[in-house]
């Protein structure tokens, strides 16, 4: 549920990591968040938010990766020809 809270947190345009997330909450790892966000079936969470340390979208589902891309797209985030979203400009600075 804090993993969820924190998410909800994240505001559209931005993007967090899944070790951020971790970290801002304590006591729980990337991967656990990882588990977190792929369980995802409330709408107000944006789980599309959060994304790998490498600035890339995890999801190996060809059908899931289009959709993150999509949503972050729509949101404003843009991504190099590597597919990868640059932290340093659309990176979450966590909450204030």
């Amino acid at each position: 549920r804090r993993i969820y809270d924190m998410v909800r947190r994240i505001p559209s345009g931005r993007v967090a990591t899944y070790g951020q997330i971790a970290s801002l909450v304590g006591g729980c790892s990337a991967r656990m968040v990882g588990y977190a966000m792929a369980g995802v079936s409330d709408e107000t969470i944006p789980w599309q938010r959060v994304i790998n340390a490498r600035g890339r979208i995890s999801i190996r589902d060809p059908n899931g990766y289009s959709l993150q891309k999509a949503i972050l797209e729509r949101e404003g985030i843009d991504f190099d020809e590597s597919d990868s979203v640059d932290l340093s400009v659309f990176g979450w600075e966590g909450p204030t």
